[in-house]
């Protein structure tokens, strides 16, 4: 009797386990969770990365996967071909992550402690036969044997050949497209597949030639790099490895969000309330519609949306001088009014994101600005 009692608690306390981790999985949950978690790494990671913390933190992941194989809607999602990648990128993204910061730390260490650096005096030169070669010669053997049991172990996820009639639930592109996707759902097809991604691309690789700063050329480091580093990786870890699990992972059926454990019900109803921002300052707080003639030479849809033109130009007109103030004077004396007009811009385009997206979680916000006569949807 107390041998089934014990077994009908531990069921309970997992299932209510797994239904906290099902609340936990929702957007927002995970943004901030993600951003937390981020924060909290880049401020803690001299303790965080030490090797003891690591292997703990890695036996933690383990062990949750392991738990969690007990659950057949988890093993079904993280079992499907397309996203076993998906699973060996997260584990792979997080180690390097952790060999990349804990040799920063140890310079930072050794910085502070007058001593050299790790790269200091190491001879990085090589001959091209036998060494380099023969390198390379065991990691293509071992590669290709990977591939092969990979191959047959793993189906291919080949479906039916396409028919227009007969859509998938949910379409989904491939894994490396997913965080492209998942944009979409709050910016129109010409911002969340050409703009952002590109100004994102762009402005990662321009952090360097903002960042006058010369420190942490050629060796590994963090405290001499905290804004180029701290920039790179929320562009990185939360704009698009958070957003490539997401997609894969909590996207299901008529691309509802679904915890780990939850099953993936097809006839659960979309969300479809679309709220614009025009409705919510016009009707929602003046209480009256917006004026439905044109005033002059100004069209009745520019005045219409007129809260949201000027809430974004209040955006990027105050948003650098408030990050001016409140971050950013040591950076604006040291790289002056230009580059920091173009650095502040970058960043601010980078963080109507993630505004974007809460505003959509929270307030079923569909554009800001929403000129459809024009196509310009924001």
């Amino acid at each position: 009797m107390h041998t089934i009692h014990a077994v009908l608690a531990e069921g309970g306390a997992a299932d209510a386990v797994k239904n906290a981790i099902n609340a936990l999985s929702g957007p927002a949950s995970i943004l901030f969770i993600s951003i937390a978690a981020l924060t909290g790494f880049l401020i803690w990671y001299r303790q965080l990365t030490k090797p003891v913390v690591a292997a703990g933190v890695g036996a933690a992941a383990v062990l949750f996967f392991a738990a969690s194989a007990l659950d057949s809607n988890f093993v079904k999602i993280i079992t499907k071909p397309d996203n076993v990648p998906i699973v060996m990128m997260m584990f792979a993204v997080g180690f390097f992550l952790w060999l990349a910061f804990r040799q920063a730390a140890i310079n930072d260490e050794r910085m502070e402690r007058g001593e050299p650096l790790i790269e200091a005096g190491a001879d990085d030169k090589v001959l091209v036969w036998p060494d380099l070669v023969y390198s390379e010669l065991i990691a293509l053997i071992l590669c290709t044997a990977g591939l092969v049991v990979w191959a047959i172990i793993l189906r291919a996820p080949l479906e039916q050949p396409a028919d227009p009639n007969v859509a998938p639930n949910p379409a989904k592109a491939p894994w490396y497209f997913l965080g492209l996707q998942e944009l979409l759902v709050y910016f129109d097809p010409w911002l969340a597949g050409v703009v952002l991604p590109g100004l994102i691309v762009v402005g990662l690789i321009a952090i360097p030639y903002m960042d006058k700063n010369p420190r942490g050329n050629g060796y590994y480091t963090f405290k001499e790099r905290r804004f180029a580093i701290t920039t790179f990786m929320f562009g990185f870890v939360i704009l698009w490895i958070m957003l490539i699990v997401v997609g894969t992972f909590l996207r299901g059926p008529n691309w509802n969000f679904f915890g780990p454990y939850e099953y993936w019900d097809h006839n659960r109803p979309a969300a479809l309330l679309n709220v614009e921002f025009h409705d919510l300052v016009w009707v929602g707080f003046l209480g009256r519609l917006w004026p439905e003639a044109d005033v002059g030479f100004i069209p009745a849809f520019l005045i219409r949306e007129l809260p949201g033109i000027l809430l974004l130009a209040a955006f990027f007109v105050l948003g650098p001088l408030v990050l001016k103030v409140l971050f950013f004077q040591k950076i604006y004396r040291e790289i002056g009014f230009i580059r920091y007009g173009v650095l502040s811009m970058l960043l601010l385009v980078m963080l109507l994101i993630p505004i974007k997206m809460i505003l959509r979680w929270t307030l079923n916000l569909h554009y800001i600005v929403g000129i459809t006569e024009w196509f310009f949807n924001v």
